[in-house]
């Protein structure tokens, strides 16, 4: 387990069964605080808010963080979303399945998730995991997804190299979305859900061996996230697809 000690509590807001905020606290063994004060010495709180799973910075104790399920600004309503844009490009046309390995806030297995793509988000962090397992539930009970018996991405806890190795199958893709350092110490470019992740659970020092274990276990191509500045993680592309500040490296089995 990704040690969070020091770092996050469960906070009981006198919203709900208080029996489930104690119970999240056992399972990822952190402590339980049924109000807060300033006594508190974690930075990071989780807590049910508006029927979300949250994350609460203590810096900013009116907003928190969860897992974003609705379709992103601009985005079209119908299933599936036109597969266009620099992701999609990347992802390959007859790409049918894809394992994110590195789900994170999940806004990038959702948005393939609405293209049309069955997806496996691995997650190794298990505080990151059960706010996406919360997100996935939400998702399952929108509307939409209830009219046309969709099912969400599959949500798998553990290291990603060692779930890789031992899959069973050969998914078309294998979306890699590693953890880079940021290139200024101080970056306005910085999302706040990105900074809260990388002070929770830090940066992935093992994204080289995690991008080899990808290329093993892939049946036809590993896609890469990175920033614009960064250098590709597996050397030489076979494809490079240009975003907003960020590009998709593809390579090819």
């Amino acid at each position: 387990m990704i040690d969070c000690q020091g770092k996050l509590a469960v906070l009981y807001e006198g919203q709900g069964d208080i029996s489930a905020y104690q119970q999240l606290a056992e399972k990822l063994q952190l402590p339980f605080y049924q109000s807060f004060n300033d006594d508190t010495l974690e930075n990071f709180f989780l807590s049910w808010r508006e029927g979300s799973l949250s994350l609460i910075d203590r810096n900013n104790l009116k907003s928190s963080l969860s897992v974003e399920i609705e379709h992103r600004p601009g985005e079209q309503l119908s299933w599936p979303i036109a597969k266009t844009g620099a992701l999609a490009q990347a992802l390959g046309r007859k790409t049918k399945t894809v394992v994110d390995a590195t789900a994170g806030w999940g806004q990038d297995s959702l948005a393939m998730f609405r293209m049309g793509y069955v997806v496996l988000s691995l997650e190794r962090s298990p505080v990151m995991a059960e706010l996406l397992a919360d997100g996935f539930k939400r998702l399952q009970q929108l509307a939409w997804v209830q009219q046309l018996n969709l099912a969400p991405p599959q949500l798998q806890v553990g290291n990603a190299i060692e779930i890789l190795e031992k899959l069973e199958f050969k998914p078309d893709c294998i979306y890699l979305d590693p953890m880079f350092p940021p290139k200024r110490k101080k970056s306005a470019l910085a999302k706040k859900s990105i900074m809260v992740l990388r002070d929770l659970v830090g940066d992935d020092m093992d994204k080289a061996e995690l991008f080899s274990t990808a290329l093993k276990a892939t049946g036809k191509r590993v896609v890469v996230k990175s920033p614009d500045y960064a250098e590709p993680l597996g050397g030489k592309p076979n494809e490079s697809f240009q975003g907003k500040l960020l590009r998709y490296d593809v390579y090819l089995k």
